[in-house]
């Protein structure tokens, strides 16, 4: 990929696939370079910053959709994705397209040769920070008014933390990452805080966990900054199923009010309810199916199984479910199956295309242990769901769910390989 000539969206992605072989590497220096590389490219469209364990993209998403609702342009950068990379860029509530996407990402690689050949041999830019160096140059190129971003991982040493963002957004925090993130959840809301900045906003979600509030207190005071506990209701109707999703729209309605408020505007409620009666969410609790319902939901820790347990009753609304499960090897999959398995009449444990995933075995072991219902074990995902919907017979319902990697290959055209691992 040495040539001059406009990249083709399948050579952005191969670009972007061979550098998983550098794997996470924390450290905001290779990014701060590659901005300057880049002439400063989020410093030309005003952010509001998304970190959190769960409910980060539904929260970029429903926070972008309402400030584009207020005759802003506003841009949004989201991970993972789930069948193309160009999903992790959006302008106006639209996927950027393959030609902007594979010369933004080509950008990016040009920046990052120049930055790696200043660094040590072993210290390369990662696939995340050459991805969301593209998003940020592309958003930039769109001229933007705003861009809501989600973190990739914590906050502090993410890639995103260059930004400099108006708004700030906590989520919730969960015991997940704590390898790199700490073992305490207020260790883990201690890293995401990191990107509050002086005379920000920064506005946290209602169910918040108190130690993560406490953190949340300090980091305003310290930073000067205003802090705004979101309502647990959004006040309209929201199209996206689940209970879960009323809070995540709750949490983006005050986000953009804060931005709105801090740019002398006014919060407008027919555009918070356009926004909200349009946004949905890719896989998240998104119908794939019919006799028998078929439902996939990306959730991946037990706070997001938990989420989705709370939203059962109104899916199944009596009927049989058969839940399709697939779990990766850093989350908690005893506290999953145990939110999850109550529900199920029957499970088909699974293997997603990750080399994290747990054998299906595994997870048909732990069922067993939390007296779980029948399960049966198949490594092939689409195969998991065609024998689960055989289960569950025409008037049942299917779940796929537990990794957003198995929803990612349920939804992926058969064949293709494009898909990144991290």
């Amino acid at each position: 990929m040495t040539s001059t000539a406009n990249w083709t969206l399948d050579e952005a992605e191969r670009y972007l696939l061979g550098l998983e072989l550098f794997g996470m590497r924390f450290g905001l220096d290779r990014m701060r370079r590659l901005m300057t590389t880049l002439d400063q490219p989020e410093r030309r469209f005003d952010s509001i910053h998304v970190v959190g364990t769960n409910g980060k993209s539904s929260t970029v998403r429903m926070t972008a959709a309402i400030l584009q609702r207020h005759g802003l342009r506003a841009g949004a950068y989201l991970s993972p994705h789930l069948v193309s990379f160009t999903e992790r860029m959006r302008v106006d509530d639209v996927d950027t397209d393959a030609v902007a996407f594979a010369k933004a990402v080509q950008r990016a690689a040009h920046a990052a040769a120049l930055v790696d050949r200043s660094q040590r041999e072993d210290d390369r830019v990662t696939q995340f920070e050459a991805l969301t160096a593209a998003a940020f140059s592309e958003l930039a190129a769109r001229k933007i008014d705003v861009a809501v971003i989600e973190a990739g991982l914590g906050g502090r040493y993410d890639a995103t933390n260059v930004l400099p963002s108006t708004v700030q957004v906590l989520t919730n925090v969960g015991l997940e990452h704590t390898r790199w993130l700490g073992p305490t959840v207020r260790d883990i809301a201690r890293e995401k805080l990191a990107v509050v900045r002086d005379g920000g906003t920064l506005v946290v979600g209602a169910d918040l966990h108190p130690d993560a509030f406490d953190e949340a207190q300090q980091a305003a005071d310290r930073h000067g900054a205003k802090l705004i506990v979101a309502p647990a209701e959004p006040g309209v109707e929201v199209a996206a199923p689940g209970t879960f999703q009323r809070r995540n729209f709750a949490l983006a309605r005050a986000a953009a009010d804060a931005y709105l408020a801090a740019e002398g505007r006014a919060l407008d409620l027919d555009a918070v309810r356009s926004a909200a009666g349009a946004v949905m969410v890719p896989g998240r609790m998104q119908v794939a199916g019919h006799e028998p319902l078929t439902v996939l939901d990306g959730a991946h820790n037990p706070a997001g199984i938990e989420a989705i347990a709370e939203s059962l009753p109104q899916l199944t609304a009596g009927r049989r479910l058969v839940a399709v499960v697939s779990v990766l090897d850093d989350k908690d999959a005893a506290a999953m199956l145990r939110a999850l398995l109550p529900h199920c009449e029957h499970v088909v444990f699974t293997r997603n295309h990750s080399p994290r995933a747990l054998p299906p075995a595994t997870l048909a072991s732990l069922a067993s242990q939390l007296d779980g219902p029948p399960s049966e074990l198949e490594t092939d995902p689409r195969r998991a769901l065609a024998r689960a919907r055989e289960l569950a017979g025409a008037g049942g319902v299917v779940l796929a769910t537990g990794s957003i990697y198995l929803v990612a290959d349920l939804l992926r055209p058969a064949g293709q390989r494009n898909a990144s691992i991290l």
